[in-house]
Formats: C-alpha cells, sequence, structure tokens
C-alpha cells in the first residue's frame, strides 16, 4: 500500500456561533467549505443572484426577446461537452415555450471543426438548413470566435454571445456578450457554467417579454425552473465551483431530478446507467450523467446528446439514451487501448498506480501516439495525472489522415495539480518560443494546445524547463484529505442522510471524506476481484498513541473498495479513508463506507 494516497486530516476551525446549534461534525464540515452563515445553507431560489448585475445581459434580453416576438430564425451555437449539450437543450426548449417557432441549434464536431464557433461550422450548418438565421445565440462559447462572429455577419445574422470562458483583451463585434468574467464584472458568481450564463440570460429574456405584455392566456408565461435540472447537469459535469449560488441551482435541479419532474433524457439517462433517479445525488450528475452525454462528443456527434435531453417521446428518450449508454462504454474501451498502449503489461480494466510507475523525466510526461483518439486524450492524461502526480499533456493526431507529416498538426489537452498553474505553463512556454504552438488555451488545472508534429520534441524540452522550476514543490504521492473520524455515535445512517441532504458537493465544496482505524471481520471479492467489499469493526487508539484497543462498539459497518483489487492488504487492521454512503437494496437502506484510501494501521 505505500503507493495509496496519504491521509492527512483538515485542520480544525472554530464554528460560528449562528452554526453553533447545528450537529458538531457537520458544523466542522461545513465550515471547512466555507460556509459560515445559516443562509448559505438555504437552497432557495429567493437567494439566487439576481441577473441584473450580470455584464451585458439587459442588451441581449432585448434583442433575443425581439426575436421571439418578431418571430425571426434563431440558430443556437453549442459545444460538444455536458455543459455545451445541457445549454443548448435549455435554450432550445425555454425559447419555444416562449413562442418562437424557428429556432434550431448546430454544434462543432471535434475533429471537424474544433472548438465553438467558427466558419465552417455555419457552412455545414447551411448546407442543411431551410433559411439563414437572423439572430445567433452562442452558448458555452463565443468569447473568442471573432472568425465565425465575421461569417455570422457575412450571413446577415446578429449575434449574442453567452459564455463562461475567460475573454481576451479583444472581444469579438457581437451585438451583446453575456459572460460573468468579463472585465469590470460585479456578478457575484464568476463560476457560473456557461449552463447558467444561459439560464441568467432566458430569465433576464422573460421579464422583458413580461414588460412587453407578450404573454397571455393563450401563450402561458413558463416557470423557468422546471428547467433546472439541465442546469444542474451541465454546472456539475463542467466541474466548475459549487460557490452558493451554483449550489441552489444544483439543489433545485436535483429536487427536481428525484420527484420525477426532469426532461425524460436526463430520467432516461438514469435507467439505462442501472441508477434510481430518487436517490439522485450531485455525483450522480458527475459521474453517471456528465460521462454518458460527453462520451457523444468525444467519440460521435453531440447532437445525440442534445437529441435526447430535447425528446419529448420516453421511447425515443430511451432509445438515445441506449445510444448515448453505448457510446460511452467504447468511450472506456479506447481509453483503456490508450492506457494499455503505455504499459503493455497493463490488464485491461485493472489498471493501477503500480501498472505505470511515474517516469523520471519531465520530458516523458508529455505523450503522443498516432494511433490516440483526440477525444479521449483529455481524460487520459487526467489518469495519467492522478497516478503520477505530475502534470501530464497527451497528444493525438488532429487529423490522422495527415500521417507523419512534419508540418501535421497534434491536438494536445493537459492536466496538472494543485501548485502547477497550466496555462501560466504554456505562456511562458509561448514566451521562450512564439512559434511552438498554433494556437492553446485553459485555466490552472486544465488547458489545450494545437502543435505541429516537427514541434513535439521542442514542446517537451520546453516543457521539461518549466517543470524544473517547480520540482521543489511536486509531491511524491497523492494526499486525500480527511475530515477526520468519527464515533460509533455519528457513524450512522441518519448522520449519512443529513450529509446527502445539507447541500450538494462538488468542487471546491468537496464530498467529506472520514478516517479511522478499523478491524477487518470478513472480506469478499467482487467483480473477479478487482473490488472487495469489506466488514469492519470500528478501533480506537490508546490516547496519546497508536496501540489499538478493544472495538469501541460491537456494530459492524459494511465497506466498499473500488479497484483496489490484489493490492488489498491482508492485515487484519486497517486506516481507511471512506465517503459515507447510503445502499439502497429491496426497499431498505443501509449505511455503507466507500473506501479511498487506507494504509496497514
Amino acid at each position: 500500500m505505500s503507493d495509496s494516497p496519504l491521509i492527512e486530516r483538515r485542520p480544525l476551525v472554530d464554528v460560528p456561533e449562528e452554526l453553533a446549534d447545528m450537529n458538531p461534525r457537520l458544523a466542522q464540515v461545513l465550515v471547512q467549505r466555507g460556509i459560515v452563515r445559516a443562509q448559505q445553507l438555504d437552497l432557495s431560489l429567493n437567494h439566487l443572484l439576481s441577473p441584473a448585475d450580470m455584464p451585458g445581459i439587459a442588451g441581449a434580453a432585448e434583442r433575443i426577446a425581439a426575436a421571439v416576438q418578431a418571430d425571426e430564425p434563431i440558430l443556437i451555437v453549442g459545444d460538444f461537452d455536458a455543459d455545451g449539450a445541457t445549454a443548448t437543450a435549455l435554450c432550445v426548449r425555454v425559447l419555444r415555450a416562449f413562442g418562437a417557432t424557428h429556432v434550431d441549434y448546430t454544434l462543432p464536431d471535434r475533429q471537424r471543426h474544433g472548438y465553438g464557433l467558427s466558419p465552417a461550422v455555419l457552412r455545414d450548418w447551411l448546407d442543411q438548413a431551410e433559411e439563414p438565421p437572423r439572430l445567433l445565440i452562442t452558448v458555452d462559447n463565443g468569447i473568442a470566435a471573432h472568425a465565425g462572429v465575421a461569417a455570422a455577419h457575412a450571413l446577415g445574422a446578429e449575434v449574442v454571445i453567452t459564455d463562461h470562458h475567460l475573454p481576451g483583451t479583444v472581444l469579438p463585434p457581437a451585438a451583446a456578450i453575456v459572460n460573468p468574467n468579463l472585465v469590470g464584472s460585479t456578478f457575484g458568481s464568476p463560476a457560473l457554467a456557461g449552463v447558467g450564463v444561459a439560464f441568467y440570460v432566458l430569465a433576464a429574456v422573460r421579464d422583458v417579454l413580461t414588460r412587453n405584455g407578450w404573454f397571455t392566456a393563450d401563450r402561458l408565461r413558463p416557470n423557468l425552473a422546471q428547467w433546472l435540472d439541465l442546469v444542474a447537469v451541465g454546472t456539475v459535469a463542467d466541474v466548475v465551483a459549487l460557490d452558493d449560488n451554483n449550489r441552489r441551482l444544483v439543489a433545485q435541479g436535483l429536487d427536481r431530478i428525484r420527484t420525477g419532474q426532469c426532461v425524460l433524457g436526463i430520467s432516461a439517462l438514469f435507467a439505462v446507467a442501472g441508477k434510481d433517479p430518487r436517490q439522485a445525488d450531485s455525483m450522480d450528475l458527475g459521474f453517471v450523467i456528465g460521462p454518458r452525454l460527453n462520451a457523444a462528443g468525444r467519440l460521435e456527434d453531440m447532437r445525440v446528446g442534445v437529441a435526447c435531453l430535447l425528446a419529448d417521446d420516453p421511447a425515443e428518450a430511451r432509445r438515445l439514451a441506449i445510444d448515448l449508454n453505448r457510446i460511452n462504454h467504447e468511450r472506456r474501451a479506447v481509453e483503456q487501448e490508450m492506457l494499455a498502449s503505455l504499459s503493455p503489461e497493463v490488464r485491461i480494466g485493472a489498471l493501477s498506480s503500480t501498472d505505470m510507475p511515474r517516469p523520471a523525466e519531465p520530458t516523458d510526461w508529455v505523450i503522443y501516439n498516432e494511433s490516440f483518439h483526440q477525444g479521449v486524450i483529455g481524460i487520459v492524461a487526467g489518469r495519467l495525472k492522478e497516478r503520477w502526480q505530475r502534470p501530464v499533456f497527451v497528444f493525438a493526431p488532429e487529423n490522422p489522415d495527415d500521417g507523419d507529416a512534419p508540418e501535421a498538426r497534434l491536438k494536445g489537452s493537459g492536466r496538472s495539480i494543485a501548485g502547477v498553474h497550466l496555462r501560466d505553463v504554456l505562456v511562458a512556454m509561448a514566451t521562450a518560443e512564439p512559434e511552438l504552438m498554433c494556437a492553446f488555451g485553459g485555466h490552472a488545472m486544465a488547458a489545450g494546445v494545437s502543435i505541429e508534429r516537427r514541434q513535439l520534441g521542442q514542446f517537451r524540452h520546453l516543457f521539461a524547463h518549466e517543470m524544473a522550476h517547480h520540482q521543489a514543490r511536486l509531491p511524491e504521492r497523492a494526499v486525500v484529505l480527511s475530515d477526520g473520524g468519527l464515533g460509533p455515535d455519528v457513524l450512522t445512517l441518519d448522520f449519512a442522510e443529513t450529509l446527502l441532504n445539507c447541500t450538494p458537493w462538488g468542487t471546491d465544496c468537496p464530498e467529506p471524506i472520514f478516517d479511522n482505524l478499523f478491524e477487518v471481520i470478513e472480506r469478499q471479492s467482487m467483480s473477479g476481484g478487482k473490488h472487495w467489499r469489506l466488514t469492519l469493526r470500528l478501533r480506537a487508539p490508546e490516547p496519546g498513541g497508536s496501540t489499538l484497543t478493544a472495538p469501541t462498539d460491537l456494530a459492524t459497518f459494511t465497506a466498499v473498495w473500488f479497484g483496489i483489487g490484489d493490492r488489498l492488504p491482508a492485515n487484519r487492521y486497517l486506516h481507511l479513508a471512506y465517503r459515507l454512503n447510503i445502499n439502497h437494496f429491496r426497499g431498505q437502506q443501509s449505511l455503507q463506507l466507500m473506501v479511498v484510501s487506507g494504509q496497514v494501521a
């Protein structure tokens, strides 16, 4: 177990008086995540931030409302990930509910078009369209689409950009740009996902239409909350920070999913994944629904994902969900093949950190293989980053038909660890050699890049040069941050339900992890030995020491340890870090511990 992440406890913090009446363990968890006031736990829409402070929203709302009232042809241009797909479906559904009858959408193909609004996307859409748009609305993209906006103008269309990505110094000449990260923005939630920005814009459009007297007894004013399930999925899947505002959006969307009020496509995706939406939590949105939507954009066509979210016929929704599930299985197979190509002795489906030891030289943290699929390189980079605890770039051919020509382009995707800002690394590399990259972008933990094949060696060299500046701060092992130990009075089903229901968990508001010493009473292998089910009894150390005493309680606990395989220690006593989970089986609920790391006690 020497390769398992270290278990470190978060420092104790003072609990403010406002939370003093709360369960003290829960209060500690919340305060450590910046939740220090009772109002932050009020997840109703009453405390949602007002659209008024969103830069550019007034002009965008007026222009879109005018298009709805004039029934102009409107084209939504989305993106090929779950955020872009949910934002696209949201806009199509809501604009049609407003009364617009000429609403269409298109999305870029990852390999043919690249990211976002581009002249090529518009050309391909026009080949199938009956009429050109009068208004084009981007969702989850557009803030850097200078050529795309120019192409739209050439068609006689105005453009409204809704995006959440960081803007450059020069903005496209759109009719309106809505982005919480524009320079000078005072909006209180810059972490909004693309679908969140779209939701705010549509709320502002509805306000304009209401003032204009557009809604009548025959054209009812829709309640936008009915589509918050789409907002919740896109927000969690895009791994944006769950600040107070995003937690409210996600909580409201989850409530709709749990009560069976979500769009048919989301229900169908839960069904094909074998999950009960009535017990849905934010982790399900990120690890069950999000990957199935994302897979379409990675390997095939994200139109399948949007069509699933727009389906109003149960049979059609199920058919599309089954297709998305198939694509996701293919994505997993491609991912495993790519990882296995780096270590031929790896057993497919049972990869572990010991299967692929970390290369010593930073040049080898930049991976390229001509057989790699560019739609999966980001996932592979993330897997290697987790195994090696190092920043990693993975490259694939941009166009496999170009062969090994020196000028052929490669697409790269990078993932980083805390303390190494990946975009800053690329900026430094570009400063050192301006001709190195054709294009790049991203943020601290993830980045994308395009280079010519002949520049791969120089990219590796400059990357290694930059990593030398961080060498002293690079960790030897991953660390799991624990919220401390739980006594038998708290290690209960009731406390697990309290954690589940108090707030959605996610980025910057991570799901609580606890750690304790346990005696292993029984072991049962699962999936041919890949996973293990354990029966545990809580143990306690002697005060001031580490000697194990008699059980603190006669009760036993069931735990599941995924992916541990043959590395499960045979020892009787283990120090385990775990999440609390509620197992639903045959109408019964029971507490289950989900092990995330462990050491011999």
